[in-house]
């Protein structure tokens, strides 16, 4: 989504979190600033669209969120609506209560792992094209089997 599309609304709280996180939020950005040299570049309260996620890797397409106590029964119908309109635009998500990351974060940043490598296809040597003839590449390369 360009930049533009974000309404200065949007990007002045996105602002906002950034200067006040909470506990649960600094151990994650920690440990997801670590993931920076393995090409997993993660920003903080990062405007997307209307919304506002926690932290989003753009370009592995991955939205990590931080649910505290707040988010259990009350805004259980928001997320749900949130995390639909984020799927929606490519994006997983993946969400964390706030107790996982300050009690066990290996465990947490274990996860984003695994996510970042199904959503990352490993690269795979490219099979050689034989010919027809069934000379292989050495034909092709010398000219055997090729017509008159």
């Amino acid at each position: 989504m360009p930049q533009s599309a974000i309404s200065k609304r949007t990007r002045g709280q996105a602002q906002q979190l950034r200067r006040a996180p909470a506990d649960a939020e600094r151990k994650l950005w920690y440990l997801l600033r670590s993931l920076k040299p393995l090409g997993m570049h993660f920003r903080r309260q990062a405007p997307i669209g209307i919304y506002i996620a926690d932290f989003a890797w753009h370009a592995g397409k991955i939205v990590v969120e931080l649910d505290g106590s707040q988010h259990a029964e009350v805004r259980a119908p928001y997320d749900a609506k949130r995390t639909a309109w984020l799927e929606s635009q490519g994006y997983r998500v993946l969400r964390f209560r706030n107790n996982d990351v300050l009690k066990s974060p290996r465990s947490v940043g274990e996860a984003v792992l695994a996510a970042a490598h199904e959503r990352v296809p490993t690269r795979k040597d490219p099979t050689p094209d034989l010919s027809p003839q069934g000379g292989g590449e050495r034909a092709a390369a010398s000219g055997e089997g090729i017509g008159p």
